[in-house]
Formats: structure tokens, C-alpha cells, sequence
């Protein structure tokens, strides 16, 4: 009489794929929500309202002039990597009196990309500062926009004064390919540096 044990022995169960959260940092109008929308496999969420003239005092819209909405809480977006890895992506706001939600966003997250614009480079220093304060790895992303000046990767880290250790790449929001290589490049770093290496000091 056969039972089928060795059958069983031979069958494979499938493996849930790990899951990792991603931030998506950076200033004003510096194309977070581009970069989701670009990447992720779902519809992304967005909680995007329109700038208005009650904001303009709050709302540098220098350099982004044809801005007409502005994040309020989180874009949230989803790609599958491979059978084995799925990030979840949570954009950031970029507006200075958005940043009480960060904290809770950061939560439990693996790293994060901080993107930037060359003709506005000193709006990153904020999300930088977060970052290094908190010890989250993190990935510089020059985001190319039509009409900016080019800067090697590593004019941009002097300029930034970044550790070495930060890698800083060029990129176009718009593309899946350059958004999936950047978020490749995060998860990479995290991985190497350990993701999160020290909790925030209390206040």
C-alpha cells in the first residue's frame, strides 16, 4: 500500500516574500509623488490637496512655479521586486508644517531615498538631518529635472556633506526603471549598514 509520504517530502511550499517599508523623502515639489506613482504596481494613495493663496506666505514655490497641489499627509505605493521581496513605498510631505507626521512614518522602516533637486539642493538638508539624527540609511536621488544643471554624483555629496558611505545616484521620477533602480540601491545600503542602527535620543 502506498501513502504518498514521499510525494509530500517532495512538494515545496511557496515562501511569503519578505516585506520592507521604504520612505520617500525630500523637499518641496522635488517629485516624491512622481517617483511613487511612477513605481508602484498599485493606484497609488495620495493625499494631495491644491496649493492656494492663503499658503503662498508658508509655501516657497520658488523654482516649482507650476505647482498646483502639495501632499498633506503620505503617498503610499506598492512594488514587487521579485518572489522574494515587495517594498511598500510611504512618501513624505515636503512642507515644513507637515513634518509632525515623519515620526510615525518612519516607523519601522528599513531606509529611505532622499530625493533632490541641483537647483534647490539645500531643501534635502532637512530630510538628511532626520535621517542621520535617527540613524536610518539612506539613499541620495538626484532627480533630473528637464532644464537642470547635471552634477556628477559626487559634487552632490560634497555639496551636501555627505558621509562616503551614503551612495548618491541620478535618477528620473518619471521613469519605473531609474525609480525601481533607486529603491534597489536603498535596500542594498540598509542591508550593508544594518538599516537602522540606533534608535532616536529622547527629547
Amino acid at each position: 500500500m502506498v501513502f504518498g509520504r514521499s510525494d509530500r517530502r517532495q512538494q515545496t511550499v511557496a515562501a511569503d516574500p519578505v516585506t520592507l517599508k521604504i520612505l520617500v523623502a525630500g523637499g518641496f515639489g522635488v517629485g516624491k509623488t512622481t517617483l511613487v506613482g511612477a513605481v508602484s504596481e498599485i493606484k497609488p494613495l495620495r493625499t494631495e490637496e491644491r496649493l492656494t493663496e492663503a499658503g503662498r506666505p508658508v509655501d516657497d514655490l520658488q523654482g516649482v512655479e507650476a505647482k498646483s497641489t502639495t501632499t498633506v499627509a503620505m503617498d503610499f505605493g506598492r512594488i514587487t521586486v521579485n518572489d522574494q521581496l515587495v517594498l511598500y513605498l510611504f512618501g513624505t510631505p515636503g512642507q515644513d508644517r507637515f513634518w509632525f507626521l515623519w515620526d510615525e512614518l518612519a516607523r519601522g522602516a528599513l531606509g529611505a531615498v532622499v530625493l533632490a533637486d541641483t537647483r534647490r539642493l539645500a531643501d534635502s538638508f532637512a530630510a538628511i538631518d532626520y535621517f542621520e539624527r535617527r540613524g536610518l540609511a539612506f539613499t541620495v536621488a538626484v532627480n533630473c529635472f528637464d532644464g537642470a544643471d547635471r552634477y556628477p554624483p559626487e559634487a552632490v555629496r560634497d555639496a551636501l556633506d555627505l558621509d562616503p558611505e551614503v551612495p548618491v545616484m541620478l535618477c528620473d521620477a518619471r521613469e519605473r526603471d531609474s525609480a525601481r533602480d533607486v529603491l534597489i540601491a536603498v535596500v542594498e545600503h540598509a542591508m550593508r549598514t544594518g538599516g537602522r542602527r540606533r534608535e532616536p535620543a529622547l527629547p
